[in-house]
This record gives C-alpha cells, sequence and structure tokens, in this order.
C-alpha cells in the first residue's frame, strides 16, 4: 500500500521560511518523479514543484520560481520542499504527489498517488 505522508505545515509570518517533507513508503520512490501541490478553498489544485527521476531534473511554478527548492533524498523515501521568503498568497494546504515514467508532471491528473495535505499559513 502506498502512503505518502507530508509534515512541516504552521503559521509563519511573511518573509519567514518554511521547510515541508514528505515520506513515501510502499513504492520504489527512486523510480518515481515527485511533486508538491497546493490548494486555497474554492479551487483547483495548483502545480507548485516537480523533480524527477534524475533529482537534477526540476520545474517550478512561474510563482515559486527563486523562492522555493525541491529536493529529494531516496535513501530516506523522502522529498523536501523549501519555502523561503513566504508571502501570504502562499497559504494553502501543501500536497505531495507521486508519479510513474520519466516525464515530469505539472497538472494534478498527471499523478497516481496523493498524500493527505500539510497546512501552511503565512500572515502578512
Amino acid at each position: 500500500q502506498v502512503q505518502l505522508v507530508e509534515s512541516g505545515g504552521r503559521l509563519v509570518q511573511a518573509g519567514g521560511s518554511l521547510r515541508l517533507s514528505c515520506a513515501a513508503s510502499g513504492l520504489t520512490f527512486s523510480r518515481y518523479n515527485m511533486g508538491w501541490f497546493r490548494r486555497t478553498p474554492g479551487k483547483e489544485r495548483e502545480f507548485v514543484a516537480a523533480i524527477g527521476i534524475n533529482p537534477a531534473t526540476t520545474v517550478y511554478a512561474d510563482s515559486v520560481k527563486g523562492r522555493f527548492t525541491i529536493s529529494r533524498v531516496n535513501a530516506e523515501n523522502t522529498v523536501v520542499l523549501q519555502m523561503n521568503n513566504l508571502k501570504p498568497e502562499d497559504t494553502a494546504e501543501y500536497f505531495c504527489a507521486a508519479r510513474g515514467g520519466i516525464v515530469l508532471g505539472t497538472t494534478p491528473s498527471q499523478y497516481t498517488y496523493w498524500g493527505q495535505g500539510t497546512q501552511v499559513t503565512v500572515s502578512s
């Protein structure tokens, strides 16, 4: 049974930093592309960042480029989203997701497995 468990979300002031982690189990982690998405009430899930099987391959949403960094530690079955210079508009529930294959995905429909989410709230 595949499980993705996010952690690290909390309340933070604008300009601050957070580090989100996603621990994966039940899959051969090194063979999956991993992504982070976020969702605010009443809206669809929005792509944030993704990292490929080759960890040198990453892609970011324009809204977070230069502020967020995605990385993975295959030995620990973990993907990390380092978020710096946070803004109130980054407030959302953040989800990690796993996608098989060799192509990075940037839409929710491209991902097979999902975590339950972790809440990030950025106060102004």
